[in-house]
């Protein structure tokens, strides 16, 4: 007891220190309550440990305590304990000690989704489908993913001893693989999509990203036909700021205004320039961006929209406009923190949730119309900020049908390309590879007695209904009806199966080229029937149309990047695009 006392005043010190360093930032006036407050909370968790009724964990208590603190703030703050910290490794540079392999759940066990190409599962001969039934003789029956993640992940030059069931083997298969560093690159494929149009796809900003599309850009630079390049940042979760920097300057000249951070404490008001020579000032540009591309993919569509380097083509983007920094705590613990509000060159911030204005029931809200502002791009078009990246030309979003979704999350199209593998020892390269009419009735046939019922769109809005009017006291008189219209719109799996066979197939081929050519074969395979990209292909091949969308001046009276809020028709129209 007295050891856990003395820990208490330890923490009690430490935390007083803490509120030192609080001063010395010019937070004078909030130094009591910061004391007083850690007092309470240390003597409160002391009694707490000592005195409830039942064996407590204060580890665990403390992370719920900590994890509930911050929830309050935003998404984006968060405590990584020690534990956790190889996870956070990977996530800002890429990297980390395992075997490289995606898993998946499949039933009591876990199996291999997808083997890296060039790292030690794909060496071992591990495939997709390859069911772990053991790691190291423990048994790997009734672990979930979290679990056997961690089993696989391990320090370099280790070796692992999986036994794995594979499909069409009687027995199982035992394999010794060495771990090795993994390093995910954040450009997952690069090459040409037309005839003289450059291809770069980037997965992530982490450290060395604009390295990549550096090497990536150079080597499309070499092919004398290039005229044009797409960058895809769609379902981009951002990462390092730095990194989008470097990618901007790859099109921008040095000096040129890139981002400025602004933050609470003076020494997070920064701008950040471009540093070094320009790769290509000349060749255009189409950005792609969807509802998945945020943060640093936002830096980079932001400002080479606002720079009118580039026609930004999709759908309006996230809207995170926050930049985190982590800083060390006790115990090799850290704390990742929101420190500032980044701004595009134009000088809008594209944060879409306000954080800092929660609704009484704690919940969070968009930026409201009378906070959003309009501002103007190099050329003069109007941008506004508070919502994401609002595309220059706006696409819909594909909609997949609720058969495609059934089938793809009961494994069954993963289920059949792990049995196209085994039948077939190679395939045609990935961007010319069609599965035939035969092949996908083969398909069908393979889903005879399987389960992937599923409820559409109509017959939820059918049940919703009748809820409806059982709460008006209207079921009575409408059940008959509503019973009839379900009959009529219920769906029938096997001819929904013939009428979304197209999306079906894509989905198919997808999934069977990444067993034969890994991430850059599924890749290829879905470009070929990318529709987005097509339409950026097109905007790139009509010079006159690419020209025309970062020309269009607003007449204004008003500086460079300096425009008033527009509380006119404008406004409202840009609003009322924020997706909800």
């Amino acid at each position: 007891m007295k050891r856990f006392i003395k820990k208490f005043k330890f923490f009690i010190i430490v935390a007083l220190l803490g509120g030192y360093a609080i001063v010395s930032y010019s937070f004078v006036d909030s130094y009591f309550e910061v004391s007083k407050n850690l007092d309470i909370f240390a003597t409160l968790f002391r009694e707490l440990n000592i005195y409830y009724v039942d064996e407590t964990n204060p580890g665990d208590l403390m992370k719920k305590g900590i994890d509930d603190m911050l929830e309050s703030l935003d998404p984006y703050t968060n405590f990584i304990p020690e534990s956790e910290i190889e996870d956070y490794r990977y996530m800002t540079t890429g990297q980390y000690g395992g075997i490289g392999a995606l898993i998946r759940q499949d039933g009591d066990y876990v199996m291999i989704s997808e083997p890296y190409e060039g790292f030690p599962a794909q060496k071992a001969d591990l495939r997709a489908g390859d069911r772990i039934l053991k790691i190291n003789d423990v048994d790997a029956k009734g672990k979930k993913t979290e679990d056997i993640s961690k089993f696989l992940k391990g320090q370099p030059s280790s070796v692992i001893k999986l036994l794995i069931e594979r499909e069409g083997e009687k027995k199982p298969i035992e394999k010794s693989i060495n771990r090795e560093e993994i390093k995910i690159k954040s450009v997952s494929y690069s090459g040409m999509v037309g005839s003289d149009i450059g291809y770069i796809k980037l997965t992530g900003f982490t450290e060395n990203a604009a390295n990549e599309v550096k090497e990536a850009l150079l080597e499309l630079k070499k092919k004398p036909e290039l005229k044009s390049i797409v960058l895809d940042l769609r379902g981009n979760p951002g990462g390092l700021l730095k990194e989008a920097v470097d990618i901007v300057n790859l099109f921008e000249e040095k000096g040129t205004d890139i981002v400025s951070t602004r933050g609470k404490v003076k020494d997070w008001d920064k701008t950040h320039k471009a540093l070094n020579s320009p790769v290509d000032l000349k060749i255009p540009i189409a950005i792609l961006i969807d509802r998945g591309s945020a943060s640093a993919s936002e830096i980079v569509s932001g400002a080479l929209q606002d720079l009118d380097r580039g026609v930004v083509i999709g759908q309006r983007s996230y809207g995170k406009g926050l930049v985190q920094q982590t800083r060390p705590l006790s115990y090799n613990a850290q704390l990742k923190v929101t420190v500032a509000k980044y701004y595009t060159p134009s000088g809008r911030c594209i944060q879409a949730l306000d954080y800092s204005h929660r609704a009484e029931d704690g919940s969070v809200t968009k930026v409201p119309d009378s906070l959003i502002s309009a501002f103007k791009t190099k050329n003069g078009r109007i941008v506004y900020d508070g919502g994401g990246v609002a595309p220059d030309l706006v696409l819909e979003p594909q909609k997949y049908s609720p058969i495609l979704g059934s089938l793809a999350t009961k494994n069954l199209i993963f289920n059949y390309a792990t049995k196209y593998r085994i039948a077939h020892a190679t395939i045609e390269p990935a961007k010319n590879f069609k599965l035939t009419d035969a092949e996908y009735d083969d398909f069908v046939a393979f889903l005879t007695g399987k389960d992937y019922d599923y409820t559409t769109k109509t017959e939820k809005t059918l049940d919703e209904l009748k809820e409806n009017a059982k709460d008006d006291k209207a079921l009575d008189a409408l059940k008959e009806d509503i019973e009839a219209l379900k009959i009529k719109v219920k769906h029938n799996k096997k001819d929904d199966l013939v009428t979304h066979k197209a999306e079906i197939k894509q989905f198919l081929e997808e999934d069977i080229a990444s067993r034969y050519y890994f991430q850059k074969g599924r890749l290829e395979a879905t470009l070929k029937d990318d529709i987005e990209l097509k339409e950026a292909v097109s905007i790139l091949d009509d010079p006159e149309k690419y020209n025309k969308i970062l020309t269009t001046i607003v007449k204004s009276d008003k500086p460079f990047y300096k425009v008033e809020k527009d509380k006119q028709k404008g406004l409202k129209k840009a609003k009322s695009e924020i997706e909800n």
